[in-house]
């Protein structure tokens, strides 16, 4: 086994199996439990960091995939982590990155520095002239199936994009078009079934836009972290189910790692912030798919 994924240490699984299953002597609840996944428990991994971030339950299905559970905290804080490793260790070039208009992950000097071609595509104009002119940008619908650029990339990745598209199926299979042969797909995106997914797919948008400005400040249209209408199509945890769909549009799935907790969707109510804590941090230990609030996805496309 790996000692580390992307900069993540792993544990053996000698040492972790038996205290995930139980960590204080109290039995998991029915379907609670790593055999819950559908996938066989083969390995644990963690990654626990400044904060308290954790990544935990490295699952192999023996296809290629390993699935992991950690705490939000390390979604936001690893995933410019993940991105970076996998351009050094791959030796990628060509990058792609859908719905960045606004905030690139890469500034201008970090892309002339890596000796990068960084594209950057976004389905709006207006967030695409947020960013510094500086950049590489592309207005473009990633569902046009007259999208240019076929075989291009090396890598193609996407930061709270993948919930905004209506057709999950139509939009991994436009990005593996991007992509060559043997090029990978990075997606981080929150998954439906957490409280805040739900409420905002079932409230009409002008009263999920008015909640969310209540609950979080500054995310105004005209500022850099406007919202827009999501719809979680294909927006879910690291279940098997979900691994084949990837599987059957050409892909391998080289790492799903589902996180819990949505805590600042709670910061202006502090009693509900930390229970909501404490729930997503058992959750860790005791991990539910379907009760993850946000996921990462590494996608490689299969070679012809």
């Amino acid at each position: 086994m790996a000692e580390s994924l992307y900069g993540f240490p792993l544990i053996p699984v000698a040492q972790t199996v038996g205290w995930l299953q139980n960590p204080a002597g109290i039995p998991d609840p029915p379907g609670m439990g790593p055999s819950a996944y559908g996938i066989e428990c083969l390995g644990v991994a963690m990654f626990e960091g400044k904060n308290s971030t954790g990544i935990e339950n490295m699952l192999d299905g023996n296809n290629k995939s390993v699935v992991m559970y950690g705490h939000e905290d390390a979604a936001w804080s690893g995933y410019d982590h993940l991105i970076e490793s996998l351009i050094q260790r791959e030796g990628f070039i060509r990058l792609c990155e859908i719905g960045g208009g606004a905030n690139p992950s890469f500034s201008p000097d970090s892309i002339a520095e890596k000796g990068l071609d960084y594209v950057i595509m976004d389905i709006s104009q207006e967030e695409l002239n947020k960013a510094p002119p500086s950049y590489h940008k592309v207005c473009a619908d990633i569902l046009d199936e007259n999208l240019p650029g076929e075989g291009t990339y090396d890598l193609v990745f996407t930061r709270m994009l993948a919930e905004h598209v209506r057709d999950g199926r139509s939009f991994h299979l436009q990005v593996k078009r991007l992509l060559k042969p043997g090029g990978m797909a990075v997606h981080f995106f929150p998954t439906l079934f957490a409280p805040p997914s739900v409420v905002n797919s079932l409230l009409p948008e002008f009263l999920s836009e008015w909640l969310l400005h209540l609950m979080q400040s500054g995310r105004e249209r005209a500022g850099r972290q406007a919202k827009f209408p999501a719809h979680y199509s294909w927006c879910r945890g690291p279940a098997a189910r979900q691994i084949q769909r990837f599987e059957k549009l050409g892909y391998d799935v080289k790492h799903y790692v589902g996180f819990f907790g949505h805590s600042g969707f709670y910061k202006k109510v502090p009693g509900v912030q930390k229970i909501h804590r404490y729930v997503a941090k058992w959750l860790v230990r005791h991990p539910v798919n379907s009760l993850t609030s946000f996921a990462w996805v590494v996608l490689q496309k299969r070679a012809p």
